[in-house]
């Protein structure tokens, strides 16, 4: 009860925020996008930062990286620092500890910060080593480990080898997915073997090489949980390319059309769907809301999750969530 009473005040107050700015075209803030890189995620979450661009009058400035990386996001968040007109600032960090200096200087400039899916420092803007973030709106990627891990879990029957294809080190989303997978398995399956974690550096065909690697080292493999988009897509070529699927269970972290794609062949047993345009419409809120006077509003803002199974994915309720790019 008392959460639910925090959002019904929040959202009044994000209401009576929103009437002054849509109402004066000339009040209206500039808010810049600047997501990790480009992949069906991000573009779900692109989709909600517009719509809520148009429902609160807020003009938004987008730039999408074509890689990930510090040295890739870095750049182009200068040229938007030097634009001078942004009022805030929608980002996931492409490093939780190499952002922090780049994004005080945002800060520095005037540009007020919202993280969206990967935090800065460990995520605790209040007591933590990070705290000029507005909030951090995105999910609790630990928890996701978790679910992941029994889905796996289950899927092979409580016992195997298992294999975590993941993307970047030092990046707070994937690595706290991988820390709660390993939490489960090992304090819940003892009889399941985690035989490696390889980053593919968000690129889809790095993964598919080092899955099949990984398939060829540990011949009895009973599954993978690919940690993203691009780490889901490439476990899963890699096993339907060795002839595995449905042999080697996949767990697949996003909901892209092509996990459900494989969701519904029976190579993925579990699709774990983020909201990543609550995430877009959130931050875009959240924005408004500041700059109307706005002191209340949560530090950290859990999103959550859609769990999709093949006994489910037809159902409306779940199928809503499945990553829809135009």
């Amino acid at each position: 009860m008392l959460k639910k009473s925090l959002f019904a005040m929040l959202f009044a107050a994000l209401v009576l925020a929103a009437a002054p700015l849509t109402a004066r075209a000339q009040d209206r803030i500039t808010v810049g996008f600047l997501p990790g890189v480009v992949d069906p995620f991000y573009q779900v979450m692109q989709l909600g930062v517009e719509a809520a661009a148009r429902d609160l009058g807020v003009k938004i400035i987008t730039q999408i990286p074509a890689t990930w990386g510090v040295a890739v996001q870095t750049p182009i968040l200068d040229a938007m620092i030097a634009r001078g007109d942004l009022d805030y600032l929608v980002t996931a960090p492409t490093d939780k500890d190499q952002m922090i200096g780049p994004l005080e200087a945002a800060l520095d400039a005037g540009i007020k910060i919202i993280t969206v899916d990967t935090f800065l420092g460990d995520g605790d803007y209040i007591n933590g080593p990070v705290t000029f973030p507005i909030s951090y709106i995105g999910s609790d990627n630990i928890e996701g480990g978790r679910i992941s891990a029994r889905g796996l879990a289950k899927a092979i029957g409580g016992s195997g080898k298992v294999y975590i294809n993941s993307t970047n080190p030092n990046v707070s989303s994937v690595e706290g997915r991988a820390i709660g997978f390993y939490e489960v398995m090992d304090n819940e399956f003892p009889n399941i073997e985690i035989v490696g974690l390889d980053f593919n550096l968000d690129d889809m065909n790095t993964a598919v090489q080092q899955t099949a690697a990984t398939l060829q080292r540990v011949p009895d493999l009973a599954g993978v949980f690919g940690t993203n988009v691009f780490s889901a897509q490439g476990a899963g070529t890699a096993v339907v390319n060795a002839g595995l699927g449905g042999e080697v269970q996949v767990v697949a972290y996003d909901a892209t059309q092509f996990a459900i794609e494989q969701l519904r062949e029976g190579i993925v047993s579990l699709v774990l769907a983020q909201k990543p345009f609550d995430m877009g419409y959130m931050a875009i809120q959240f924005a408004v809301a500041d700059a109307a006077g706005v002191t209340s509003l949560p530090r950290r803002v859990e999103t959550g999750f859609a769990i999709i199974t093949s006994d489910n994915v037809d159902d409306p309720a779940v199928a809503r969530f499945i990553y829809q790019v135009p």
